[in-house]
């Protein structure tokens, strides 16, 4: 192969990985907006359950035949696949309805944007992960993008925001979202089905026992069609759909240069709401759009030293 095909080739990889990564922030962006709103119908063990208790079962003939053949890296690996289950499924999954359910919807944005400067920290404490000039950038720039819409072009209102408790566990739980993301380099080489499994089958029974503590406290669902449609979003996309799209982007680019791309979850969020709440589209979504696309844009190319 030319150095001229290589070159291709590896532009035409890095571009399926942003793809995919893109596909995971749209995914998400619907898991927070239905979160938000099913916070009063479904409580935050229960939806945590289910969102990967149904891809457990829905996942197996697919997933057999690769896990029969993974299955000595699997068990060779299974401390840092309960690890990564337990963080980045469990854990992670159940303190954001916990925390969806306290703050407000504008907070849960900027606190998110957090996550690539997070991501960055947790890989240069841990790994010792240099961040280039134009990756930082990069993020500076996508975050005043995300800035640009959740205050409305009007920042005044950022020195506005009411900060409680929600927002502490939302803030805390970018932080192990950060962790599992540079941790993915323990990873074993197993196909992405079998990951993916393995990660519902921990995140299932390690939630399993909170599930039943809350459900004898009281706190059940509420059985409407509304719970069935949030259930089964959330079932498929953000967990399966999601959780897969992202880890094989972190595989390809990087966990520094795939955070920039959580930038996209606000702006998807903010057309997700002008699609079904009727929220108009305004001109400073257009504007953080802008920013947020040059800014990943940024963070995707050649290093600056």
């Amino acid at each position: 192969m030319t150095p001229q095909e290589t070159h291709a080739a590896l532009g035409r990889r890095e571009a399926i990985a942003y793809a995919l990564l893109a596909v995971a922030a749209l995914a998400w962006s619907g898991n927070h907006v239905l979160g938000r709103a099913a916070a009063e119908s479904v409580p935050p063990f229960a939806i945590s359950l289910f969102r990967w208790g149904v891809p457990l079962v829905l996942l197996w003939p697919f997933a057999r035949a690769h896990l029969a053949g993974d299955w000595l890296l699997i068990k060779s690996h299974w401390r840092v696949i309960v690890f990564l289950g337990v963080a980045g499924g469990a854990v992670f999954g159940v303190l954001q309805y916990i925390g969806l359910r306290y703050t407000t919807a504008i907070n849960v944005s900027v606190l998110n944007s957090l996550a690539p400067v997070m991501i960055a920290m947790a890989g240069a404490l841990m790994f010792g992960d240099r961040l280039s000039v134009r990756q930082a950038i990069g993020i500076a720039v996508s975050l005043l993008g995300v800035m640009l819409i959740v205050t409305k072009a009007d920042l005044t209102r950022a020195a506005g925001l009411d900060f409680n408790l929600g927002d502490l566990i939302i803030v805390f739980n970018v932080g192990i979202w950060a962790v599992y993301s540079v941790c993915l380099r323990w990873r074993p080489p197993i196909h992405w089905i079998s990951f993916t499994y393995c990660l519902a089958f921990v995140s299932t029974l390690a939630t399993v026992p909170f599930f039943m503590a809350e459900h004898f406290a009281g706190l059940t669902l509420q059985p409407t069609w509304f719970t069935v449609g949030v259930l089964a979003y959330v079932a498929i996309f953000p967990s399966v759909i999601g959780f897969a799209a992202w880890n094989r982007g972190v595989e390809i680019l990087g966990p520094a240069r795939s955070g920039a791309t959580l930038h996209l979850i606000p702006l998807f969020s903010s057309l997700i709401a002008s699609v079904t709440l009727g929220e108009q589209l305004m001109g400073y979504h257009v504007a953080g759009f802008a920013l947020i696309v040059a800014g990943v844009w940024l963070s995707s190319r050649a290093d600056w030293r």
